[in-house]
């Protein structure tokens, strides 16, 4: 009964976002992690995986679809930059938290107790199978329209602030140009809940130390070293514009 009411949840869910029509099975799938499918013994099929490696595809072409349209000007680098950042699991995980899905993700008591169901990681592949699920069984070009209108406005972010979320990319550029060494990334200290981790980076080159920064993962404490990096150097100035050389 208890999993009979939390289907009826999730089927609720789905048709308040919009989609009247869809495979109630393969939604349900989309929303369980593979730890509750071993935990009850159940098929691999009845976990997200699949779905998500339909999803990341259904996801990446509406993408290059809509940056393809809107930005007709755009050269193919900086296309396949900007796609790159809005398929990831950061950026995923923002649409996530806007949609509140974290109460119909099912995952073992083990993961749970955890906070499984907050991670980052979870919470994006969900997303990406749903867009699996509704391409499978619902109106493919409502989801089209699903996708954008969800990512739009982070898309938008993303443009007005590349500097940043390629401040990586634009660190390691400015390394090798000098030499043929790469920038090196410390973690230094992890605390919090397994949920609410919060993560301390040193980012070093030719063994100086450049910055360091926090971020809620490693990957963001990543890219918040090397942008203040990248300020530092003289590679961004403080309206995170890039500053030709």
């Amino acid at each position: 009964m208890q999993s009979d009411c939390s289907d009826q949840k999730l089927n609720n869910f789905i048709k308040q976002l919009g989609f009247n029509k869809f495979s109630k099975e393969l939604v349900k799938a989309a929303f369980t992690h593979s730890s509750y499918t071993k935990e009850q013994k159940l098929p691999y099929q009845k976990c997200y995986e699949r779905l998500e490696f339909l999803g990341d595809a259904v996801l990446k072409m509406a993408i290059t679809d809509y940056l393809y349209t809107k930005y007709p000007d755009a050269h193919e680098g900086e296309l396949t930059k900007i796609r790159g950042i809005v398929v990831s699991d950061e950026i995923l995980h923002k649409v996530a938290l806007k949609l509140n899905i974290e109460d119909h993700i099912k995952v073992s008591e083990a993961e749970e107790k955890c906070g499984g169901k907050k991670l980052e990681s979870i919470q994006a592949c969900v997303m990406e199978a749903l867009f699996g699920a509704l391409y499978l069984s619902s109106d493919r070009e409502q989801l089209k329209n699903f996708i954008i209108k969800n990512l739009s406005d982070l898309i938008e972010e993303i443009l007005n602030n590349k500097t940043v979320y390629n401040a990586k990319a634009l660190l390691q550029e400015y390394t090798q140009s000098k030499s043929k060494e790469l920038p090196q990334y410390e973690l230094i200290n992890e605390s919090g809940e397994a949920h609410n981790k919060t993560f301390t980076v040193k980012v070093f080159y030719q063994n100086k130390e450049l910055a360091t920064a926090i971020g809620k993962t490693k990957k963001q404490a990543q890219q918040e070293a090397a942008f203040s990096a990248c300020q530092k150097l003289g590679l961004i100035n403080k309206n995170k514009e890039l500053i030709n050389e």
